[in-house]
C-alpha cells in the first residue's frame, strides 16, 4: 500500500506540512451541505484574506474555543464588545474587521435561512444544487474568480455579509465543494 506521501495531489499542496496534507485530502474539495459548517468554512476564508491557508490550519481550533464552535446562532447573538475582547488572543487574527465579520457573516446566513430555508439551499441554488467539475491540470490554471462568484458575492454583500468578494468566494466555493477543483492529476478527482 502506498504511503499518504507517494499520492499524487493538487500541486499547491505544501507536502512538507502534515495539517495541510490532511486538510487537503479530508475537507478541501468535499460537498458541504450542512448550514453550520458553511458558516463556519466562510468565516475561515474571509479570515484568511491577505494570509497564507496554512496560518488559518493553525488557528482554526482557536477560533473553535475563543467563539462557542463557531456556532451561527451563538455568534449572531454575541455583541460586537465581548467579540473585541477576543482582539487579544494570539490564537486568534487579530484584525477588528475580521472579528467582527463573524457575528455579521452569522446574522447573514440567519437572513437567508429565513428567505430560503436553509444558507446551502441559497449557496447551491447558483448551480442548481450541482457540483460544478473543472478540468484543470495545475495550480497555474486555477481561476481566483468567476462570474458565479462575483454574483454569489454580490448577493451576500446585499444581505450584509462582510469579507466575501469574489476571490474570498470562488475560494470558499472551491473549499466546500461546490466547485471540484482538484486537479485532474489529483488522487481526490473523482472522489465527489
Amino acid at each position: 500500500m502506498a504511503s499518504s506521501n507517494q499520492k499524487t495531489r493538487c500541486d499547491w499542496v505544501n507536502m512538507d506540512n502534515p495539517e495541510y496534507v490532511k486538510y487537503h485530502d479530508m475537507e478541501w474539495g468535499r460537498a458541504i451541505r450542512c448550514d453550520q459548517k458553511l458558516y463556519q468554512a466562510l468565516c475561515f476564508e474571509g479570515a484568511q484574506a491577505g494570509l497564507s491557508w496554512e496560518t488559518i490550519l493553525k488557528k482554526r481550533d482557536n477560533y473553535y474555543a475563543a467563539f462557542d464552535g463557531l456556532n451561527i446562532e451563538k455568534m449572531a447573538e454575541m455583541s460586537e464588545a465581548d467579540i473585541l475582547k477576543k482582539m487579544n488572543n494570539p490564537g486568534l487574527i487579530r484584525n477588528k474587521l475580521k472579528l467582527l465579520s463573524l457575528k455579521k457573516n452569522a446574522l447573514g446566513v440567519k437572513g437567508i435561512q429565513k428567505e430560503y430555508g436553509s444558507f446551502s439551499n441559497f449557496l447551491w441554488s447558483f448551480t442548481q444544487n450541482k457540483i460544478i467539475h473543472h478540468h484543470f491540470k495545475n495550480q497555474s490554471e486555477y481561476l481566483i474568480e468567476d462570474e458565479r462568484s462575483k454574483i454569489i458575492s454580490s448577493e451576500l454583500k446585499k444581505r450584509g455579509f462582510k469579507f466575501v468578494g469574489p476571490v474570498i468566494i470562488y475560494a470558499f466555493m472551491q473549499a466546500v465543494g461546490i466547485y471540484n477543483d482538484h486537479s485532474e492529476q489529483c488522487f481526490l478527482r473523482k472522489s465527489n
